[in-house]
């Protein structure tokens, strides 16, 4: 349930409001607009259907809810929100770019990397410590070790860092280095895991998973809301299809349905969603005309010795030529790059 008040409401009918919600064991949302504040209903769902709320002084009116989902839902916060993360805004007038190895392998290419990266104008460098690769005898990342080359280059270049979280055991751990913790597609429905990022004080990117539908996606964001952190960024990373030419199939419409039905930020991420090199500039392109408020990007400054991802990552040059690129359909869409 949503609890719409009236734009005249004064701030003892919203406090008289929580009160009750409270006292019934149920907790209050707030949504405070320009004009109108939305006071969000969550709890035990008989407790909600039996609530009276109408009648009290400055309640406009009451809206049920149908979804599972409900502080991610645009319904509990209709205004988009913007993510801070120190300087720098995910979800505002700025298009926000993270780019970066797929796998951090050593000081000298994470220096090489984020030196290039943050000359074309990216504002996070991001880079695997410790990866989830589908077989045993890959690379699986140099673990903490790796987690400090990151901090140390993109302090070293004045970026943010962000990078992936395998096991719930490990967020401790990143938090000391990292400034936005990544959710991979494996992990998306990893309910344990996402309810202690819920305690963490870190924003948290949501891949969406291989096979996810856009509803799973956000309930899987909903489990980190209600656990108290409310900076989610959504990342659609393409899904699993027939199609065998690329990786994945980056489902661009889902951008559109995440800004229709929910207020928070979502960035694309087209080297995982095709797979291949060639493909990522144009597809980028395309996720930044469908909306997106932002990109996650593969770019290795010698992808033909990757350790993982080569085929799939840019060169520094073309990772350039790419945001070159960006800056003219970003301003169409009156976003600033």
């Amino acid at each position: 349930m949503i609890i719409v008040m009236k734009p005249n409401a004064t701030k003892e009918n919203i406090s008289n409001v929580v009160k009750k919600l409270e006292s019934r064991g149920l907790r209050a949302h707030l949504s405070e607009g320009e004009e109108v504040t939305i006071v969000g209903v969550i709890g035990e769902k008989k407790i909600i259907a039996n609530l009276e709320m109408n009648m009290m002084d400055g309640v406009e009116k009451t809206v049920r809810i149908t979804e599972k989902y409900k502080m991610v839902s645009r319904n509990f916060h209709p205004q988009n929100t913007i993510i801070k993360v120190g300087d720098v805004e995910i979800g505002g007038d700025e298009l926000v770019v993270m780019a970066g190895p797929c796998s951090v392998e050593s000081l000298d290419q994470i220096r090489e990397t984020a030196q290039a990266v943050k000359n074309s104008g990216a504002k996070f460098l991001r880079g695997g410590a410790f990866k989830p690769r589908t077989s045993p005898y890959d690379f699986q990342g140099l673990g903490e070790e790796g987690l400090k080359i990151l901090r140390q280059a993109a302090d070293e270049f004045n970026l943010k860092v962000i990078t992936e979280v395998v096991d719930r055991e490990d967020i401790a751990l990143m938090e000391k280095y990292t400034d936005v913790i990544q959710v991979g597609a494996r992990n998306m429905q990893n309910f344990q895991m996402l309810k202690a990022l819920g305690k963490t004080n870190k924003p948290v990117l949501l891949k969406r998973g291989l096979s996810a539908t856009i509803s799973e996606w956000l309930n899987a964001a909903e489990y980190i809301m209600s656990g108290g952190n409310e900076n989610v960024i959504f990342c659609e990373r393409g899904i699993r299809t027939f199609e065998t030419f690329t990786r994945n199939t980056l489902d661009l419409s889902a951008v559109a349905a995440i800004k229709e039905l929910s207020h928070l930020p979502i960035i694309a991420d087209p080297s995982h969603g095709t797979g291949r090199w060639q493909m990522v500039q144009p597809m980028a392109r395309a996720a930044v005309a469908a909306g997106c408020d932002g990109l996650i990007i593969e770019v290795h400054p010698h992808p033909e010795f990757a350790l993982s991802d080569g085929d799939q990552s840019l060169t520094p040059k073309n990772f350039d030529r790419l945001m070159k690129d960006l800056k003219s359909i970003a301003e169409i869409m009156g976003r600033k790059l």
